[in-house]
């Protein structure tokens, strides 16, 4: 049974590293949560280990950027690993081959051009074409995601699905809060793919990818890999399934992307509202919090 707890503190003793989620948890796109902030840095202090884990299709480099932008800082966390860090590592080992058409926003530019030194000739061998002259297709996300729908999208995914061509996303979140602001991301173009009979390989959480990555990261970082790790997130089928897939101790955040249905208090989730809503989606985290703190 999930037990519902206030803070962090409270079971942070238990464990010597967390993988936590961004957006929902850390902040909302536009400015950080300062509890969530706090919470880390505690976490840090009594000698833990934070590992910021992400579907962002963008790579580390970018990621710290948008972090420093809004004002996260870097105190509060010790290493980061996004779902585009796995995708281009997949890229670079000839996933679907050299010749890309790519789906995304100009501000997912970076995934193209920052990498790894280790995997520096095959991302460069990469080139991007149109989708009749391509290996497959890189999904990052929607061009512009303040006013396209995936309905936007349909011809462009039929003609891919019609060419035979896998698709790579490089995001699997559905949908994210940019504050007030609901935003579709390349998860939801990938689901609509997959509607079409469309192949799609995905890099993110839940998929076991983005969590071997972040072992391999965790190892390198405190030198070794005799971790008792906790996943932080509000992404039931991403953050949550994922953790629960790899057999790790989950702390659901439910003032998140889900906040609505858990009743009128964001803070104090109703454990009655929350019991049947994991119950219907068969699953049970460790541990609920309203808001990492």
């Amino acid at each position: 049974m999930t037990q519902i707890i206030t803070r962090l503190a409270e079971i942070a003793p238990r464990y010597t590293a967390v993988f936590c989620d961004l957006w929902g948890c850390l902040h909302n796109g536009k400015e950080p949560f300062a509890a969530a902030v706090a919470a880390l840095r505690a976490f840090k202090a009594q000698g833990g280990t934070v590992l910021l884990l992400t579907n962002s299709p963008r790579p580390k480099p970018s990621v710290i950027a948008q972090l420093d932008r809004i004002g996260v800082p870097r105190d509060a966390w010790d290493e980061i690993v996004s779902s585009g860090d796995a995708t281009q590592i997949a890229l670079a080992q000839s996933a679907i081959g050299p010749r890309v058409h790519h789906i995304g926003a100009a501000k997912d530019e970076s995934f193209f051009t920052d990498y790894p030194a280790e995997i520096a000739a095959q991302m460069q061998a990469i080139t991007r074409v149109p989708m009749d002259q391509a290996d497959g297709i890189l999904c990052t996300g929607l061009a512009d995601d303040t006013v396209e729908t995936p309905g936007d999208y349909r011809g462009k995914l039929l003609l891919g699905k019609t060419l035979g061509l896998t698709m790579l996303c490089a995001n699997p979140d559905l949908i994210v809060d940019l504050g007030e602001t609901r935003l579709y991301c390349a998860g939801t173009l990938a689901a609509e793919y997959e509607k079409l009979n469309g192949k799609t390989m995905y890099f993110g959480k839940p998929h076991p990818p983005i969590y071997d990555l972040a072992r391999r990261k965790l190892a390198e970082l405190t030198g070794t890999d005799d971790h008792r790790i906790l996943c932080i997130g509000d992404g039931i089928g991403t953050d949550i399934q994922g953790a629960v897939a790899e057999g790790l101790d989950a702390l659901f955040v439910t003032g998140g992307i889900a906040a609505a249905e858990f009743g009128p208090d964001i803070a104090h989730p109703d454990p009655a509202l929350l019991s049947a809503w994991l119950d219907a989606r068969a699953l049970s985290p460790s541990h609920a919090i309203g808001l990492l703190a």
